[in-house]
């Protein structure tokens, strides 16, 4: 037989997992490869494999993966209290397992997964112990409760959302209810899953607001043994509509396990989901501090944390003990001096315009604008200013392929008369150029950007990024030797900094 012939026979042979093989519905809705699915599941005591009582629920299934793979452990951790096969099956998918699928396809697809059949009481499925057809794996179309334009239950947007009949509605059943529990009406051990991420909420653009939380709030209301959900790590120091979540998640001390990924490409082949991806462990009766595991090109790095030791949550040790460094040195923060979005009031597509006395940058160059058309920061356009581009270098706020970041684009300086949009941030104002150019030394050292990095999950550099930016007199010009020294970083400190921000040429733009 020739070289080809057993290539072939190779090629018809390999049989991988179809559930590793399926491409994802979208940023929002990402499905969860089975090799993740069991890291997770791994996260769980041994004992629940060999519990015959305990109850399983996976309240945002999409393709059943967290349903099969626990069976998979449950017929071989019975095998000695329920040695006959078929019992232990039907014991194990009629009284252990439950799902709520999110759309009636992903039902489907989670019964095909589950009961190797879309019909649980058919003739192909693996249990004959169920009378209908749908077996433990709901799916109720639920309309959203609608309150002045939006779902009081999820916050979707009326004007997208209220489709009619023959689209999905995306009122997920488990969190449009005031007492989920009712839903099965039992008691659950173990509550799993990977939620959806986000809904559109009719905001500029494809402005959309976070839903994975409302999964986590709900499921914990429902008080299990064991909580475990992979989320977007957008929760830790940022995220539209998530300052109630991470404070209540930062001061939760029944977090014990926080597995955390950089680059959620690492555990998810698809879509960047911008910040990272993590999944925790909550367990009921339990509380200390939480084991934190950063993963970044395939090392980790694990350490015991005390969630809630800042306002947000720093993803590194090692950055933590930097953080506390310099905090304890400096109280006074660079987000003092920051401006909030729209510096002078201007959105990002106004446009210069015919003739002016001052001078508008805006995305695609600068033109003439008039100065009593400004309402805002108006005391600000006869001084030096330094100015950031709103938007981060980094694609998704994401390390390039040697794990570094930039974190700034653009930093340049707006002299006397010049004004900018929303394109842009100003990271202070100054009455010398001298003192300008001195925060632009200041603001593209590594160490400045290594903090803002600390807070920066997304692309958007805001005011709020540079909380833990000490303030310095911007009257000298500052290097990365100078600080490392000032707050006496160690090597150590100083190689850890250097391995994750990249360098950064000082440019103070053309109309200085």
């Amino acid at each position: 037989m020739g070289n080809g012939d057993r290539s072939m026979i190779d090629t018809r042979s390999f049989n991988p997992d179809v559930l590793s093989c399926l491409a994802n519905l979208s940023n929002d809705e990402v499905f969860t490869p089975p090799k993740l699915a069991n890291e997770i599941l791994d996260l769980l005591p041994q004992s629940l494999w060999s519990d015959k009582a305990a109850k399983f629920l996976d309240p945002c299934s999409k393709t059943g993966v967290f349903l099969r793979e626990i069976a998979k452990r449950l017929l071989k951790g019975l095998e000695k209290e329920i040695p006959n096969l078929s019992e232990r099956i039907n014991h194990i998918f009629k009284n252990q397992l439950y799902g709520i699928a999110i759309t009636e396809l992903t039902a489907h697809l989670t019964r095909r997964s589950v009961y190797c059949s879309k019909h649980a009481s058919g003739k192909y499925s693996v249990c004959n112990a169920f009378d209908d057809d749908s077996g433990n794996i709901r799916f109720e179309r639920i309309e959203h409760t609608w309150k002045d334009g939006k779902c009081v239950f999820c916050g979707a947007n009326q004007e997208n959302y209220d489709r009619g009949d023959k689209l999905e509605t995306h009122a997920y059943q488990f969190i449009h209810t005031k007492k989920p529990e009712e839903i099965f009406n039992m008691k659950f051990d173990v509550i799993i899953g990977n939620p959806p991420y986000q809904l559109s909420d009719g905001g500029y653009g494809r402005s959309a607001s976070p839903i994975f939380n409302k999964f986590v709030e709900q499921a914990k209301k429902m008080r299990p043994r064991y909580l475990t959900m992979i989320i977007p790590d957008k929760w830790f120091a940022g995220g539209k509509g998530l300052d109630s979540f991470r404070e209540t998640m930062l001061n939760d001390k029944q977090i014990r396990k926080l597995v955390d990924y950089a680059d959620s490409k690492e555990c998810f082949q698809g879509p960047d989901i911008p910040g990272g991806i993590c999944y925790f462990l909550w367990e009921k009766d339990s509380d200390g501090l939480c084991e934190v595991t950063n993963i970044q090109n395939g090392e980790k790095i694990i350490s015991g944390r005390q969630l809630n030791e800042f306002s947000t949550f720093i993803r590194y040790e090692q950055a933590a003990q930097i953080v506390r460094k310099i905090m304890a040195r400096n109280k006074e923060t660079m987000d003092t001096i920051v401006s909030s979005r729209k510096p002078f009031g201007l959105a990002t597509n106004i446009r210069p315009l015919k003739s002016g006395d001052i001078i508008l940058r805006y995305q695609n160059g600068e033109g003439s604008y008039q100065s009593s058309q400004i309402t805002t920061g108006k005391d600000l356009i006869k001084k030096w200013k330094v100015m950031t581009s709103k938007t981060s270098y980094d694609h998704a706020g994401l390390p390039d392929k040697e794990g570094k970041r930039r974190v700034l684009s653009r930093v340049e300086i707006l002299r006397p008369g010049y004004i900018c949009t929303e394109t842009y941030i100003l990271l202070g104002s100054f009455e010398t150029k001298a003192e300008a150019s001195n925060c632009i030394s200041y603001a593209t050292t590594k160490l400045v950007r290594f903090l803002v990095a600390q807070l920066s999950f997304s692309q958007d550099i805001t005011k709020d990024r540079f909380a833990f930016v000490p303030m310095q007199d911007f009257s000298e010009s500052w290097t990365d030797e100078k600080l490392y020294k000032k707050y006496g970083l160690t090597q150590d400190e100083i190689a850890f900094i250097e391995s994750m921000i990249r360098p950064m040429e000082i440019t103070e733009g053309e109309n200085v």
